[in-house]
Order: structure tokens, then C-alpha cells, then sequence
């Protein structure tokens, strides 16, 4: 880019109108005012031995020191995982290779320096980093063959991921209770995100339904769920589910506590895909019935695949928000991301050390969430095209 395009861009974007000069200048004063205040606080004020000494408590709260081999294979499963995913949807990405692997190491980098693992936790996450390049590599060079085969990746590595933290069939149980940190709050975020997914899919077509029985029942439920606040829902799931089983039925806190945000997020997940409905002009429709398909075939093949690209955006910020909202189960008694942060407070040591603690979980929140938004972003180009 020239300097004249430069030049351009700065008064198109920054400097178009008398009011964009004036809200630039001010912003570039806050800034000049703020920046420096915020460095001096992080390099000379802060104590961020906070999070060196308590680090392996935010990831993996107290799950067994002698077991954490199977923590670092999950984080393994899951980052191939992600990375052939991510290489079939990247693959026609802009950025040239070196840009990509420049970027790459030097996030590494600074990952080997900043965190305070020992040296069987480098050579892990150094194992991680190669299946990350591998995972993408393998995605961008074979994406019209794996497309159709990530779903089952997904589906099969779930029970494997479950089988390794839980335990059993061979491998020493651990109780869940021992399951915290930012494990269970990424365990808990995907179990709910996977089964109300579908669920919600189910009370919007339920809502759209021409049985009065089944509309009725769809309607009674989402309404009812969405005039209730998140936290009543996820003290009903604690206290009021156990009542409906059976007595010999000990459903653990954990799942009652998956139970209450599937529950809640099912019922604005259907009024997301309602919208994604109702804009399917009907002549599609009975269009697709004139050439002699049937109704589900209809809905499947037909409104879904185009409602749901329709709402992406809708869909994506519900599953953010349910990301986020697992921070309320510290209030229900279990010790997710913010419940570990909360007793990690409460060391002597540590005492009054908000500030760092609450913007590192911050920043571990943040990081998800701009990854599902750039994830989506991408699935919409990808989709459009």
C-alpha cells in the first residue's frame, strides 16, 4: 500500500465528515491517556504469580497430577480435530503460507516462554503443535474427501474425549468432582452446544407444525423457558430434577447442571431457527411436493439446510452467549473456569488479587468466543460461495 493509498483510506474511514474527525481525535486522546496508565499497572503493579503458581488449577482444577497424560491426549484428539476442520474451511485462504507459519510460531513461541510448565508439558504441547500442523495441513490438501467425514470425526471422538476424563473400561475412574477448571467448563459448553443444537432444531419445526398438540406443547415450553432467568433454570435442574426419577436414580450435579443449560438454550435456539423458516418463500415448498417429495424429505433436504445458513449469525451468538453463561454454574456449586477463579481468591497468598485473576479467565473467555465468531464468519464466505 502507497502512501497516497494510505493517505486515502485515513480519510475515507477516519476523517469523512467533521463529527468521524472529532470522534478520532478523541479516541486517540483516551488512548494516549489510557494506554500508558494500563502498561505501567501490567509491567510494575500487577502480581502475576497469581497465575504461574495457580495455572494448572484454572486448566485442570484438581483432576489427578498422575493422570494429566489423558488431559494432554484429549487436548491432542481435540486440536487435530479442530485443525482438519479448520484446513477444510480455510482452504482457500488469502494469507501466503510463510505470513501463516511466521504467525504460528511466534505464538508458540511465546506460549513455551510465558507459560510455567515443566518439561514433560513442553514436549506435550510441542506434540500438540506439530498435530496442529499437520491436522491443518491434512485439511487444506484433502478437503473435498474429509468434508463428508467430519461429522462422524466428531461424533466418534466425543465418547473417546468422555472416556479419558471420566474414566472406566480400563482406566482409572475420576469423580467429577474433581473435574474443574477451564476442562469443565469447555466439557460442559460442548455437551450443551451439541445436544440443544438439535433440540432446538425440534421445538422450531414443532412450532411451525400443523398438529395443534404438538404446536401447543412447542409454544407452552419456549415460552415458558424463555420467561425464566438462566439461574432459576439451573437451581430447578439441581433441585427439582432428582424429584422426577427414580429413587435408585442419582443423576451427578455435573449432568444436572448440562441438563439446566440444554433446557434453556434449546428454547432460543428454536426461535432462532424459527426465523430461518419463515424466510423459506412457500412456493419452494410446494414446489418440492409437486415433484413428489415427501414432507420430511421436504424439510430435510429443502427448508433446513436454507434456514439454518440464513440464521448463522443468530445461531453463533446463542452459542456464545450459552459459552459465556457456564460461568453461572459456580453458583450452583460446581468449580467451572470462574468457580476455580473464585477459590484461588480465597488463597491467604492472594488475597484482593482480582484484577489479574478475572482478566486472565477474561482473556480464556474472550479467546473461545472470537474463535466460534471467526469460525462463523468463515462458514457464512464458505456457504455464500
Amino acid at each position: 500500500m502507497t502512501n497516497n493509498q494510505k493517505l486515502l483510506w485515513l480519510r475515507k474511514n477516519l476523517f469523512s465528515t467533521w463529527y468521524n474527525s472529532l470522534l478520532t481525535v478523541v479516541c486517540i486522546i483516551l488512548l494516549f491517556w489510557v494506554v500508558p496508565g494500563v502498561i505501567s499497572w501490567v509491567t510494575t503493579q500487577s502480581q502475576w504469580a497469581v497465575i504461574q503458581v495457580n495455572l494448572r488449577l484454572f486448566l485442570v482444577g484438581r483432576f489427578p497430577q498422575t493422570l494429566y497424560w489423558r488431559a494432554w491426549i484429549v487436548l491432542a484428539i481435540t486440536s487435530i480435530s479442530l485443525a482438519i476442520t479448520g484446513g477444510t474451511f480455510f482452504n482457500k485462504q488469502q494469507l501466503p503460507r510463510l505470513g501463516v507459519a511466521a504467525i504460528y510460531a511466534f505464538i508458540y513461541s511465546l506460549l513455551l516462554i510465558l507459560l510455567p510448565f515443566d518439561l514433560i508439558s513442553r514436549i506435550w504441547l510441542g506434540l500438540v503443535a506439530i498435530l496442529l500442523l499437520a491436522g491443518f495441513w491434512i485439511g487444506k490438501k484433502f478437503s473435498y474427501l474429509i468434508t463428508p467425514w467430519l461429522a462422524p470425526i466428531w461424533l466418534l471422538s466425543f465418547p473417546v474425549i468422555l472416556w479419558l476424563i471420566g474414566g472406566g473400561f480400563g482406566l482409572q475412574p475420576v469423580p467429577t468432582n474433581l473435574w474443574n477448571g477451564l476442562l469443565l467448563t469447555l466439557l460442559m459448553a460442548v455437551v450443551s452446544i451439541v445436544l440443544s443444537f438439535p433440540i432446538g432444531v425440534l421445538l422450531a419445526l414443532g412450532r411451525t407444525s400443523n398438529l395443534p398438540l404438538i404446536r401447543w406443547f412447542c409454544i407452552l415450553y419456549i415460552e415458558i423457558v424463555r420467561g425464566v432467568p438462566l439461574i432459576g433454570v439451573l437451581f430447578l435442574a439441581q433441585v427439582m430434577l432428582p424429584l422426577f426419577l427414580p429413587t435408585d436414580w442419582r443423576l451427578d450435579r455435573v449432568f444436572r447442571g448440562i441438563a439446566g443449560l440444554i433446557l434453556f438454550s434449546a428454547a432460543y435456539m428454536a426461535e432462532n431457527v424459527r426465523g430461518g423458516l419463515q424466510a423459506i418463500p412457500r412456493g419452494q415448498i410446494e414446489a418440492a411436493k409437486a415433484l413428489g417429495l415427501k414432507t420430511p424429505l421436504v424439510i430435510l433436504l429443502i427448508v433446513l439446510p436454507q434456514a439454518l445458513r440464513a440464521v448463522i449469525p443468530a445461531i453463533v451468538g446463542q452459542l456464545i452467549g450459552l459459552f459465556k453463561d457456564t460461568s453461572l454454574l459456580s453458583l450452583v456449586g460446581l468449580v467451572e473456569l470462574t468457580g476455580i477463579a473464585r477459590s484461588i481468591l480465597a488463597q491467604p497468598q492472594f488475597l484482593g488479587r482480582y484484577a489479574e485473576v478475572y482478566l486472565f479467565i477474561g482473556l480464556i473467555y474472550w479467546i473461545f468466543c472470537y474463535s466460534m465468531s471467526l469460525a462463523s464468519r468463515r462458514l457464512e464466505k464458505q456457504l455464500i460461495n
